[in-house]
C-alpha cells in the first residue's frame, strides 16, 4: 500500500518532484520527430508549450542552436508534452518495466 503524505499535496512543484524516485534507463524514451533547422519547433512554434508546461523541466529551448534540448532522465512520464505539442513532434515510448518514475505517495 502506498503511503499518503498530506504535506506533499500543498507543496510546490519542486517539493512534489522531490518525493519521486527515478531509475534511469540507458536510452532516451523521448524523441523529437524532426530536429532539423526547418523543424516546426524552430520555424513555426512560437509558444514552445513543451518548454513552459513540463513540470520536470525536461525541455529547454536553445535559442542559439534553434532547437529544443531534451533531458529525458528528468521525465516524470505525465504525457503533458505529447498532448500539448501543436505539431505532434514529440514521441514518448515509456521506459521498460523497472525503469523510469516511481511515485512514493498515493
Amino acid at each position: 500500500m502506498t503511503e499518503h503524505n498530506p504535506a506533499v499535496e500543498k507543496g510546490t512543484v519542486e517539493e512534489k518532484l522531490g518525493t519521486l524516485d527515478w531509475k534511469k534507463y540507458s536510452e532516451t524514451h523521448i524523441t523529437l520527430k524532426d530536429v532539423s533547422e526547418s523543424s516546426p519547433c524552430a520555424t513555426e512554434c512560437d509558444s514552445k508549450p513543451c518548454v513552459t508546461i513540463c513540470p520536470a523541466k525536461v525541455y529547454e529551448w536553445e535559442h542559439e542552436q534553434r532547437k529544443v534540448l531534451v533531458a529525458y532522465e528528468n521525465c516524470i512520464e505525465c504525457g503533458a508534452c505529447r498532448m500539448l505539442c501543436p505539431f505532434d513532434n514529440i514521441t514518448c515510448d515509456w521506459p521498460p518495466a523497472g525503469h523510469g518514475i516511481k511515485y512514493k505517495y498515493g
